[in-house]
């Protein structure tokens, strides 16, 4: 395989060249119905609303090609080391499923290691959720409480709170579940305050095992565990850890119990690792984690096809590339129209801003190009009370991602007005896309909309399981092929440890920094 820089494509100069559709003028009816892709998990992705057409499409297929991004993902698929800025393997994709051949590394069969942790969280989430599995007292488990933070934190957040409205119309039995990230006292604070003790199981996840913040928490809150009176409670029956073989969390006596994943496993890339299979097992039910799991490995298998036209996430990522690098627009907005999936858009700020946030290639030399986007979002209709005047009417032009369903999760609703709310929400959904590609014109220039504003959508029935499973992987996958394009490493993130470093630093008393001293002692007492 060749590594290149975008700008040493033979095909960069057409594509450079290429000059926006204009959607005033393109946008249609047929366009809009023949510019569907499936994703996977009953998820299409639609570009209609996108500033590009056939002309454009041909450009990217070079690019594609030139780039040999099929064979890219190939080679990380088999276990390659795509990671070079860490010199590791990439192996998210595995602990959904194997897609092309065994992968081993480290003597043993990553693919048997992933399945066998997978097996192991079958196991415990079924006994607790059967009242098999109990608390030091005797008495089942009715909260779990993750303490991690970063990947550990944002990803399984945003997945429980996408498919807890989904189990709650199922009438499932469903734990509560809880998040403790921030460093800041407050956070883990306010979770357990008044908490039963007796009835909640912690898990703690570090793959490292020594990351400060979720030790810190883990120590706050084995503080409250300890002090409390209860007769008979002991605090080691209510923690297990997720954390790597080598970890010290792995060897301590303190801890209930312990599933393994590894350093293939990017923590922004872990939802569909024991990282976020163990709460949303626990909490959901294990055969939801199995589904959710079901829809990524689709789109996994879907994103292998070489005809960009059939690929939705790479048409995702070339269209992306193409605004970012010739149109020169700078943001993305994440646009869910589904309350369930309020956290969704800041999981994807750290998968994309993380991983494609760089300024070297893969061999450590600057680039002279512009990577991954600002990417911010909220859920509608609440971001058209927000922010959206300045998406609608300010200078900047910013792509939009919509998200929306036809179904709601819970089956409540009610009619109003003729309509429900529903058909609300998807009525304000299909009127801002068309608002945004095409304006308004008015005498008023305050009014006036200039339209040019593009979008992408996709969507579903319903949100699923495997529609979020499907969801996440396309976003995995698109990024994933722009740092391809790019050719940059999107699978570390040296830009987090200097801040850790530092921080460190301060602790240890700022070793004769004067910047450190004297901005340390403006917050403290």
């Amino acid at each position: 395989m060749d590594f290149k820089n975008l700008d040493a494509l033979p095909s960069f100069r057409e594509f450079a060249a290429l000059k926006p559709s204009k959607l005033k003028d393109n946008l249609s009816q047929s366009r809009i119905e023949n510019s569907h892709i499936r994703v996977g998990g009953g998820v299409s992705y639609n570009y209609a609303a996108l500033p590009v057409d056939k002309t454009h499409i041909e450009v990217f297929k070079k690019i594609a090609k030139e780039q040999q991004l099929i064979a890219k993902y190939m080679a990380l698929l088999s276990g390659e080391r795509m990671n070079t800025g860490e010199n590791r393997l990439v192996l998210h994709q595995l602990t959904r499923g194997e897609t092309l051949s065994k992968v081993e590394a480290d003597g043993e069969d990553k693919g048997a290691f992933y399945a066998s942790q997978l097996a192991k969280i079958k196991t415990l989430s079924t006994q607790i959720r059967e009242g098999k599995m109990v608390g030091s007292t005797g008495k089942p488990f009715k909260t779990v409480v993750q303490i991690g933070i970063g990947g550990s934190d944002l990803g399984p957040r945003a997945i429980y709170l996408a498919l807890k409205g989904y189990c709650v119309g199922k009438n499932r039995p469903m734990l509560d579940a809880q998040f403790i990230s921030n460093v800041d006292p407050d956070d883990a604070a306010n979770v357990i305050k008044g908490m039963d003790f007796e009835t909640t199981l912690f898990i703690l996840v570090s793959k490292s095992g020594t990351t400060q913040e979720t030790l810190t928490n883990r120590d706050l809150v084995l503080a409250a565990l300890q002090s409390t009176k209860i007769p008979g409670f002991d605090a080691s029956q209510h923690m297990i850890a997720v954390t790597s073989k080598t970890s010290p969390l792995a060897q301590t006596k303190t801890l209930r119990d312990a599933i393994f994943f590894d350093d293939y496993i990017g923590g922004r890339y872990s939802v569909s690792s024991p990282v976020g299979g163990t709460i949303i097992s626990i909490a959901l039910g294990f055969d939801i984690f199995e589904e959710f799991l079901a829809g990524a490995h689709e789109e996994d298998l879907n994103a292998l096809s070489a005809d960009i036209t059939q690929n939705a996430a790479m048409m995702d990522a070339m269209i992306g590339v193409y605004m970012r690098n010739v149109l020169g627009y700078s943001a993305t907005a994440v646009l869910p129209y589904s309350q369930a999936m309020s956290r969704f858009p800041a999981h994807l700020q750290q998968l994309d801003m993380e991983s494609n946030g760089k300024h070297v290639n893969r061999d450590g030399q600057p680039i002279h190009y512009q990577t991954g986007p600002l990417v911010f979002g909220e859920p509608g209709t609440n971001g058209q009370h927000s922010f959206y005047q300045w998406l609608h009417q300010g200078t900047d032009i910013v792509p939009l991602q919509f998200i929306g369903f036809i179904q709601n999760q819970r089956g409540e609703d009610l009619s109003v007005d003729g309509s429900t709310s529903q058909v609300k929400l998807n009525a304000n959904l299909t009127a801002q896309i068309v608002a945004f590609a095409l304006g308004k014109s008015d005498e008023n220039p305050n009014k006036e909309f200039e339209g040019e504003r593009c979008s992408s959508l996709l969507y579903a029935k319903q949100l699923t399981p495997e529609a979020m499973g499907a969801i996440l992987a396309h976003y995995e996958n698109k990024i994933m092929f722009q740092g391809f394009i790019w050719n940059i490493n999107s699978f570390d993130q040296e830009g987090v440890q200097l801040g850790k470093k530092l921080a460190k630093k301060v602790l240890s008393g700022c070793d004769g920094d004067e910047n450190l001293l004297t901005y340390h002692a403006l917050l403290s007492e």
